[in-house]
C-alpha cells in the first residue's frame, strides 16, 4: 500500500492545493492531508479554521476517488512526528511518501532531524510556477539520504499568500470562500465579499 502524507499550511487552501489533491488521489492508494503549522512561516489564521477548509476543499474530490482523508491527528511542528504517528496509524511495512512544494527544498536541511526523517519516507516534490528546483538543493538532500521523486504536474499560478494580500476569490474553491465568510477571516474578506454581493 502506498501512502501520501501531504502537510499544508492551507491559509487558505486555494484551487492549486485542489489540483495536486486530485493527481495525488490518482496516484496513490491514499491520500492523508492534514493543515500543519510551518516554523518558518508566520501564520494569520487558527490552525483548526485551516483544517475546516481543507476538509471542504476534499469532498468534492472524495465524491469521485473517496481516497483522501483530513487526517489532521497526523499535524505536528516537526515532520518526523507526524511519520511516527502515520505508522502507529497504519503500520510499519506501508511505503510512505512525504509530498512537499517545491518552494520547500531549500528548506529541508533545517528540518529537526532530517536524515532520520528521510530514511522513514520518498520524498514528492510538487513543482510550481515561480520556482525552480535546483540541482543543488536536490543533490544536498539526496547526499542526507533523500530519495527523491518529482511528480509531472505543474501546480497552478495561485498561492495563498496571494488571495490574503490581494483578495483574490479566483484562487479559491466556492466552498472555502463560503466559509472565509462565515468566520470573518483574513483582512481581505471584506473585499471578496463586496464582489459576491447582490446589487
Amino acid at each position: 500500500m502506498k501512502i501520501a502524507l501531504f502537510g499544508t499550511s492551507a491559509d487558505p487552501p486555494t484551487a492549486g492545493h485542489l489540483v495536486i489533491l486530485k493527481w495525488l488521489s490518482e496516484h496513490y492508494d491514499w491520500v492523508a492531508v492534514w493543515a500543519a503549522d510551518n516554523p518558518l512561516k508566520s501564520q494569520q489564521t487558527l490552525l483548526s479554521h485551516r483544517a475546516v477548509m481543507l476538509e471542504l476543499l476534499i469532498k468534492d474530490i472524495n465524491v469521485y476517488r473517496k481516497n483522501i482523508a483530513l487526517e489532521q491527528d497526523l499535524s505536528s511542528w516537526r515532520t518526523l512526528e507526524t511519520v511516527e504517528k502515520a505508522k502507529l496509524k497504519w503500520g510499519e511495512h506501508i511505503e510512505y511518501t512525504l509530498v512537499i512544494g517545491a518552494d520547500l527544498v531549500n528548506q529541508l536541511s533545517r528540518w529537526y532531524h532530517i536524515q532520520d526523517l528521510l530514511q522513514q519516507v520518498q520524498l514528492l516534490i510538487i513543482p510550481r510556477p515561480g520556482y525552480i528546483i535546483d540541482n543543488s538543493s536536490l543533490e544536498n538532500v539526496k547526499q542526507m539520504g533523500g530519495k527523491i521523486a518529482i511528480a509531472n504536474l505543474i501546480g497552478l499560478d495561485v498561492s495563498s499568500t496571494a488571495f490574503r494580500e490581494q483578495g483574490d476569490i479566483n484562487t479559491l474553491t466556492p466552498p472555502v470562500v463560503a466559509y472565509i465568510h462565515q468566520q470573518h477571516l483574513y483582512k481581505c474578506q471584506y473585499i471578496t465579499k463586496k464582489r459576491f454581493s447582490t446589487p
